[in-house]
């Protein structure tokens, strides 16, 4: 669920308060089907409409141009749940997180099937692992990230934010550095913390611009952040959305590129090599992480639509490309060449928001 400038936060907020006074009841159907999807693919959450819990996976194979979705339901005759937020890898499970359902599924990766769950987060939006007893899980409405044990399946602890109150609380994508965990916080936010992961503490932050959407690290440790401005009439402020670079090591931002106001840029991505930044800001835009000024001419150009998520394959540099349409809709994927080709599009489910190598 990206919330942005076009949606009323406080509706909103007091929705997702509500969903929290109560428990997912998990539809469980009568037939289950057998994958083995034994090769490498590419998974895509679809996020559904917020509160109807019609969140869904799809898996698609680049070297066969197929794509199945509904795989969850299909492989365990359940539903997914209300907005699936993203998924990432580890242990050779997929971890899937769905937030306004308050749950983080592990999947086996070839068969598609449920082998744990972690209930009883708040709203949970991206998990980071540390070993195989501890991960750190963010969170949005909750002024805490969440310390689970991946292994157990529990959630062990939390880290509180400073200066964060539950209605304004907000965060999201971490990225490791040493010993520490860096997390940007969003909504209503304009930081980026630094927690020390011996300790579970945050023991630095760094202003940034408001809304900072987005954190990657890149192969010459720096991090790179997105902030999107606020919106027209936000309480919190509006100002020129902005894309930093910030040195890991000494936590300070060495570069500040601005937009105009007005401008939406999200969803941060770097290529498998981590030496290339891409970026959608209505076209989808690409820079060299060395480069000294944004580009003045987009990597694709703006279709009329909703380019709503992103990603790099990690191996051979195709961009991949989440169309949400009208919201309402299945969603496409569009797949292009590193030169900005057209490979492929495929229909997915609604509102296509995040991706995850296998």
């Amino acid at each position: 669920m990206k919330l942005n400038r076009n949606i009323f936060f406080s509706a909103v907020l007091f929705c997702a308060v509500l969903s929290l006074t109560g428990c997912m009841e998990w539809d469980y159907g009568d037939v289950v089907e057998d994958f083995n999807a034994t090769g490498s693919g590419l998974f895509i959450t679809n996020e559904g409409n917020f509160q109807y819990g019609n969140a869904t996976l799809s898996y698609y194979e680049p070297a066969t141009n197929q794509v199945q979705n509904e795989v969850f339901f299909r492989a365990n005759g359940m539903r997914l749940g209300d907005v699936a937020q993203s998924m990432s890898i580890y242990d050779n499970k997929g971890w899937i997180v769905v937030n306004n359902s308050h749950v983080i599924f592990a999947i086996d990766l070839n068969t598609f099937k449920e082998v744990g769950r972690i209930e009883d987060l708040t709203s949970p939006r991206y998990i980071h692992f540390l070993s195989d007893e501890k991960a750190y899980v963010t969170q949005l409405w909750d002024n805490r990230i969440f310390i689970v044990n991946p292994k157990k399946y529990e959630i062990t602890g939390y880290i509180q934010v400073p200066d964060m109150t539950m209605e304004s609380g907000s965060t999201e994508q971490m990225v490791q550095y040493g010993k520490y965990v860096y997390c940007n916080c969003w909504s209503y936010q304009n930081r980026i913390i630094k927690i020390d992961t011996e300790t579970d503490e945050v023991v630095d932050q760094l202003t940034v611009g408001i809304q900072p959407t987005s954190l990657v690290l890149d192969k010459n440790d720096k991090m790179w952040t997105i902030t999107d401005g606020g919106y027209e009439g936000s309480p919190y402020g509006y100002e020129t959305p902005s894309l930093y670079k910030i040195d890991a090591a000494t936590f300070t931002v060495e570069k500040q590129w601005k937009f105009k106001l007005g401008d939406a840029p999200s969803e941060l991505q770097l290529n498998g090599e981590r030496d290339k930044l891409y970026w959608i800001n209505n076209d989808i835009w690409s820079m060299d992480v060395t480069a000294n000024r944004v580009p003045v001419r987009p990597f694709l150009e703006y279709r009329d639509t909703k380019y709503y998520g992103l990603t790099v394959n990690p191996v051979n540099g195709e961009v991949y490309v989440a169309d949400a349409i009208d919201y309402q809709q299945q969603g496409m994927i569009y797949r292009y060449s590193p030169e900005g080709k057209l490979i492929d599009e495929f229909y997915v489910g609604i509102i296509p928001g995040a991706f995850c190598w296998k």
